[in-house]
């Protein structure tokens, strides 16, 4: 079976974001690695994705990739509904991103969670960054196929 290539996506306007939003979608996050380096002005989040490339190609096993995202030129970071400085194993469902445009090149990303939780990122301009990691292959992902993420009761 041939290896996929690792993803890496540059997104510099909502059109960009759209598509980084859509490989993005359900992906497993620890609320502890969210890494807001206000210094830096950069927001880091290490994921768990599914491999979307690979179910659209006819793949039969879903598989999970390890990715960072990262947004530089972070002015703010502003959380709704979600601990940043929680419990190593709080869970998160990450359902999309999304660009709201203020004052050219500025604005705001809001990163969508599950259960009402959102993370706004009041940023100078857009500037963010998808790399894929490498495949989960030790299974370290709390979340399978279907599974609901642990913590996180309805």
């Amino acid at each position: 079976m041939a290896v996929a290539a690792l993803l890496k996506l540059i997104a510099l306007d909502a059109e960009d974001l759209a598509v980084i939003s859509a490989h993005v979608q359900d992906a497993a996050v620890k609320a502890a690695d969210i890494i807001w380096r206000q210094s830096e002005k950069r927001l880091v989040v290490g994921m768990n994705r599914l491999d979307w490339e690979q179910t659209l190609k006819g793949g039969t096993a879903a598989r999970r990739l390890i990715s960072a995202l990262r947004f530089d030129r972070v002015l703010s970071c502003k959380s709704r509904n979600i601990d940043l400085e929680p419990p190593e194993e709080t869970a998160l469902e990450l359902l999309g991103i999304e660009f709201h445009p203020a004052e050219p090149p500025s604005g705001s990303v809001v990163l969508l969670f599950s259960h009402g939780g959102a993370l706004r990122l009041d940023v100078e301009c857009l500037e963010c960054e998808l790399a894929d990691l490498g495949a989960d292959d030790l299974g370290t992902s709390d979340l399978g196929e279907g599974a609901e993420p642990p913590g996180l009761d309805a």
